[in-house]
């Protein structure tokens, strides 16, 4: 129950709907008590009347008198249950929207290195199946848990007041229940974070064949990842089944408690009747408590179940909203407007996840408009560098300088709404192309957003499509080619119009004519603005400013292109051989 505390704080936010839902509970509770009273009323009456041989319609009309008294308590009983279902149930749903809302807001603030570390379908499962779990909590565990609650506190306060010896002798049972819950309870709570856990196993294993479906179509894979989710959804399923077991036990217990109270009711209420102690119409009233109860008290199995289970999903997370991210933005962080000069100062920076060292004594000035190409090998710390720029990731040592201020004391959104990125990985979502391309500036005009995709080499792509900018791409954008999907991410950043552009590998995808077009395109729109140009190639219809040639992680040449020529080193070595 402790990991549930941390939902408190929905319980005050909604604390009007709970304590209006418990008093329509308790009122709900104490019309379903009163026919107990009635009905004694009218079998004491008739038999009386039967004693002293009273005519039939004498005996008819308390008994009709009665049967629309019942009628009448069941009818308001069934209109304040409605009521305590709109209520505390319309609560649950809404601290279920909140908490949703909570994780996914969580999930955002997390910094690169988490999502590297944690699998796409555990975080799926987490805000969806536990998030759920812990409404049935927050919801129909506490309406049926109170509910019991009034029912005990009603029917005890009844039986008593007819004959306190039975009331006791009805009630034993009840504390060896309540036992038997706790024990099985501590079972129940071990098998919950465990089928938990598989469960995000195997979600993650569906949403990875899913995602990489035409990879394993293309290796014939098709029957061993059938076999490795067969084999994962063998052990959730036993897991689930064994859980099962467990939670059946409650159910027959409680059969056998309350009977053993009914067997009591009829033994003893017998035995105090035939001494005059009580009436007949009283065992029918403790027999009406009896099924009353029943219910409730089987519904303490289940209430007992949603809780532990809740706690379980709300354990795990908690695991999540109490990781905290690595970076963020500074108590007082600076706002101001980007000029464009950057400085890498003795940077070094290694993976924490891997221990891989990307960078290690970095060092570059840039000067506001000016152009740096990055050459280098796959894993030689190129993209790296577009990460710490864009502050992905905080340097292991040493720092980067924006306009002469530490990129540290920014704002973090106003950082990062300040540079266009265009990644390696062309990551497009499941919409038009249009929003697909309206993604870094919401306020973009459809004229911006053609000439961005005319500037990378999109546009008549685009209207050869039957929609043009208002065809559905699919999921990531299966529709359209490699290349495709790479210009889109350029549009992207084109669109952004930032003082800095970051070009990482945008390019790998289209063909040499393509690309040419693409960059006769920007030449004039780069004028002014920083410009990294990440890659594993020379683009020969370029100036630069600057370019670097990058191998594990340190500047091995540093010039302009006339002077890398003359230095003939590496890049001059890859000059000739891209060129012939």
């Amino acid at each position: 129950m402790k990991n549930l505390g941390s939902i408190n704080k929905y319980f005050i936010k909604y604390k009007w709907r709970l304590l209006l839902g418990l008093l329509f509970v308790a009122i709900s509770s104490k019309f379903a008590v009163m026919p107990g009273n009635v009905v004694q009323d009218i079998l004491d009456q008739v038999a009386d009347m039967v004693k002293h041989k009273a005519p039939e319609s004498a005996i008819f009309a308390p008994v009709f008198k009665g049967g629309m008294t019942i009628l009448g308590l069941a009818l308001l009983r069934g209109f304040f249950m409605f009521m305590m279902r709109q209520t505390i149930i319309v609560m649950s749903r809404h601290i279920e929207y909140d908490q949703k809302n909570e994780v996914y807001n969580h999930y955002q603030q997390l910094n690169s290195q988490f999502f590297k570390t944690h699998f796409t379908g555990d975080l799926m499962n987490r805000i969806s199946e536990d998030v759920s779990r812990v409404r049935m909590y927050t919801g129909p565990s506490i309406m049926y848990f109170t509910t019991v609650v009034f029912m005990l506190i009603f029917c005890v306060a009844a039986m008593v007041k007819v004959n306190l010896l039975l009331t006791v002798s009805v009630l034993v049972p009840l504390p060896l229940l309540a036992f038997a819950i706790y024990m099985v309870n501590k079972i129940i709570f071990k098998k919950s974070g465990k089928i938990q856990a598989q469960l995000s196993a195997l979600t993650t294993t569906a949403q990875e064949s899913y995602s990489g479906i035409r990879v394993i179509k293309s290796f014939v894979q098709e029957n061993n990842i059938l076999r490795f989710f067969n084999t994962n959804s063998e052990l959730y399923r036993k897991s689930a089944i064994n859980l099962s077991i467990t939670e059946a036990i409650y159910f027959p217990s409680m059969n056998f408690f309350i009977g053993l109270s009914m067997v009591s009711t009829i033994l003893i209420g017998g035995y105090f009747k035939i001494n005059g102690v009580i009436t007949m119409g009283n065992i029918a009233q403790f027999v009406i408590y009896i099924n009353l109860l029943m219910f409730p008290i089987s519904s303490i199995g289940m209430v007992a179940s949603m809780t532990q289970r809740a706690g379980a999903s709300q354990k795990r997370i908690d695991e999540f909203l109490h990781t905290r991210p690595d970076i963020v933005s500074p108590p007082e962080a600076v706002t101001q407007d980007i000029n464009g000069s950057v400085v890498f100062d003795d940077v070094s920076f290694t993976y924490s996840h891997t221990g891989i060292r990307a960078l290690h004594q970095f060092s570059l000035t840039v000067q506001p408009g000016q152009k740096v190409a990055i050459i280098g090998k796959t894993g030689s710390g190129k993209s790296t560098i577009a990460h710490l720029l864009l502050r992905m990731y905080d340097t292991t040592k040493g720092g980067v300088l924006l306009d002469k201020v530490n990129i540290r004391l920014f704002d973090l959104n106003g950082l990062r709404n300040q540079i266009a990125y265009a990644p390696q990985e062309a990551y497009l979502f499941s919409d038009t192309i249009f929003n697909n391309i309206k993604f870094g500036k919401d306020n973009a005009t459809e004229a911006e957003v053609r000439e961005a995709a005319r500037m990378a080499d999109l546009d008549k792509d685009i209207l050869s499509f039957p929609k043009g900018y208002e065809t559905m791409i699919g999921e990531r954008g299966v529709m359209l080619s490699g290349g495709q999907k790479q210009r889109m991410v350029l549009a992207r950043a084109i669109l952004k119009n930032s003082k800095i552009l970051i070009l990482d590998e945008c390019l790998s995808a289209v063909d040499t004519q393509t690309e040419k077009n693409i960059l006769s395109n920007l030449r004039e729109f780069l004028t002014g603005k920083t410009t990294f140009v990440i890659t594993h190639r020379i683009f020969t219809s370029w100036t630069f400013d600057q370019i670097i040639i990058i191998e594990d992680g340190s500047i091995a040449e540093q010039g302009t292109h006339d002077e890398l020529m003359a230095l003939n080193g590496r890049y001059a070595k890859l000059y000739r051989h891209q060129t012939g």
